[in-house]
């Protein structure tokens, strides 16, 4: 049996591999699904080689650190794909080790399948010629991107956002705040500082902060934590409930969420939650990412949306008063600020395609994995 080589370095793409994991499985594929990935990957029966807890760093900067460990990674990967036992490729982000097993992978003639690709389209096209050099299809997940990645000669196939996913076993309003302890009529702020550790670090006090600011002015305002399963949070310095794995039943139950900038904010967006973009990350890394970056957003659901709709506050604006500024009209639900912008997340959201990403991801995966199958049985004979 020949194996199938799933790459995700982070968190995220755990939850997104997974899925994909799952279809193949349903399917019976007869392929042994070998990967890096978390726990969600391991539950759906993916042998992992290294735990994405070890790896998931962000920034220039903090990668620096992990430069041997992802070179020894890498190496092994390579030799497992030159072994001539694996039949396909599946990549999900974490595009600069990505890119690299990308390039082994056609390197030794097994196809490559790049499911939620590289983001060239906020940081120039110089990664545009790898993928169409190194990428056999491309999976991508944002409306915008099948034209232009297609432009620039790759086998591109929009397959709608995996998130959609899960709307249904999305809980209602009423649903959420009954799990969650709060009642129908309760204010409710959520905070989002992110699942690695440098983000917690530089978001977390801000954060608190903010929302301490806020129920200074409505002592009855109740706030909730979101953190990612691995995560362990100082109650010293986090004073609030913290709920483990279940961001979705958070942003249902919130009135407004403040969060750090990424994937979280299209949660919010299908999750139909207001909320406010905010992202700090090392001087050095904002410096780097000032010179590199093409786009004038930050938070997702702006970039999909082409405009912001969600305030965002980067690196020195984000303080505890700029953040309960721009919370407070979205906690109040008569105000047209709160208004407008569920008005604009539903329009996101209406964006992202349909359910059955990781079904498709999934089809993608077996067609590009038989003609590898094939091709090899052909030369065998």
């Amino acid at each position: 049996m020949r194996d199938i080589l799933i790459v995700a370095g982070e968190v995220s793409g755990d939850l997104h591999a997974a899925g994909v994991a799952h279809e193949l499985a349903r399917r019976g594929a007869p392929y042994r699904l070998i990967g890096i990935g978390g726990e969600e990957m391991r539950g759906a029966g993916v042998q992992l080689i290294e735990h994405v807890e070890k790896l998931a760093v962000m920034g220039f900067v903090e990668v620096l650190k992990h430069v041997p460990k992802h070179w020894l990674l890498l190496r092994d990967l390579q030799q497992r794909i030159r072994s001539g036992r694996v039949a396909l490729v599946i990549l999900i982000d974490y595009p600069t080790f990505n890119m690299k097993v990308a390039e082994a992978a056609t390197a030794a003639g097994v196809p490559v399948l790049y499911y939620i690709t590289p983001q060239v389209w906020a940081w120039g096209s110089d990664r545009l010629e790898r993928l169409a050099r190194t990428v056999t299809s491309a999976a991508v997940i944002l409306p915008f991107e099948e034209k232009l990645l297609r432009e620039h000669h790759v086998n591109a196939t929009f397959v709608g956002h995996p998130l959609l996913d899960r709307l249904a076993r999305l809980p209602d309003r009423a649903e959420a705040r009954s799990a969650l302890g709060f009642a129908p009529d309760d204010r409710v702020l959520a905070l989002f500082p992110g699942s690695r550790e440098q983000e917690i670090a530089r978001h977390l006090d801000i954060f608190v902060a903010a929302a301490r600011t806020l129920q200074r002015r409505d002592p009855s305002l109740k706030v909730v934590v979101s953190v990612a399963p691995h995560v362990i949070l100082d109650e010293a310095r986090c004073p609030f409930p913290m709920v483990h794995s279940a961001s979705f039943t958070v942003f249902r139950a919130a009135d407004a969420a403040l969060c750090k900038s990424g994937t979280t904010t299209l949660e919010a967006a299908v999750a139909g939650c207001p909320l406010v973009v905010a992202y700090r990350t090392s001087p050095l890394t904002y410096a780097a990412a000032r010179r590199l970056v093409k786009i004038p957003h930050i938070g997702l659901v702006n970039v999909v949306a082409g405009r912001e709709i969600a305030p965002e506050l980067v690196q020195d604006a984000l303080t505890p008063l700029a953040a309960a500024e721009r919370l407070e009209p979205l906690l109040d639900p008569s105000s047209d600020t709160r208004r407008a912008m569920v008005d604009a997340l539903d329009a996101v959201r209406a964006s992202l395609g349909t359910q059955g990403a990781a079904s498709r991801v999934a089809e993608m995966a077996l067609t590009l994995a038989g003609r590898s199958s094939g091709a090899e049985d052909a030369d065998a004979r």
